[in-house]
């Protein structure tokens, strides 16, 4: 029973980052595999460097992709190839996975920590509640009828429209300047 309590583990981190109240970026370096890969994939953004790899290796050892990989999966790379990785546990190069969609963005090794950096500067800068909210209506669509999702949208426009930081976001570009946004 100890491998059950170990995936119920893995399982709360899944839903510990998807319910965050803020994005959320996956820093992959090296080789990946399993849950690693399953728990990377549950992240918002998800970059890795050239020498990273990702494997879903469990039909190998007579398992199925845990940790919420058989639903990231196939909706971010589509059944076919998100069927070929899990059935075959054939090793995907960074570089590979982010021209499969997989992943946000493959870095050289060399330019990976100041690309970090810059990412962690560009979103703690951008305006909170709207990064919030797209995350919240890009998950959202998932499971939404398209009149469910353009209700979803109207909603947080409607919420975002009448905020703070798109004072400041309008005024900013107008007065051609960088904005100085409060979070709200």
């Amino acid at each position: 029973h100890e491998p059950v309590e170990t995936l119920l583990q893995a399982n709360r981190a899944t839903k510990a980052i998807v319910n965050l109240p803020r994005p959320v970026v996956a820093v992959v370096q090296g080789p990946t595999a399993g849950v690693g890969v399953s728990l990377a994939l549950a992240c918002d953004l998800v970059i890795a460097s050239r020498s990273a790899s990702f494997i879903q290796s469990f039909s190998r050892i007579g398992l199925i992709p845990d940790t919420g990989g058989t639903y990231v999966l196939p909706q971010r790379i589509g059944v076919a190839r998100a069927m070929g990785l899990a059935l075959l546990g054939d090793k995907l190069s960074a570089e590979q996975a982010a021209a499969w969609g997989l992943i946000w963005s493959c870095v050289d090794d060399a330019d990976f920590t100041a690309t970090i950096d810059q990412l962690a500067a560009q979103l703690a800068l951008a305006p909170t509640k709207a990064l919030v909210r797209t995350r919240q209506a890009m998950r959202a669509g998932r499971l939404h009828t398209l009149e469910q999702q353009l209700d979803l949208e109207r909603d947080f426009m409607r919420e975002l429209g009448n905020s703070d930081d798109y004072r400041e976001g309008v005024s900013a570009f107008m007065e051609k300047r960088a904005p100085r946004y409060r979070g709200e």
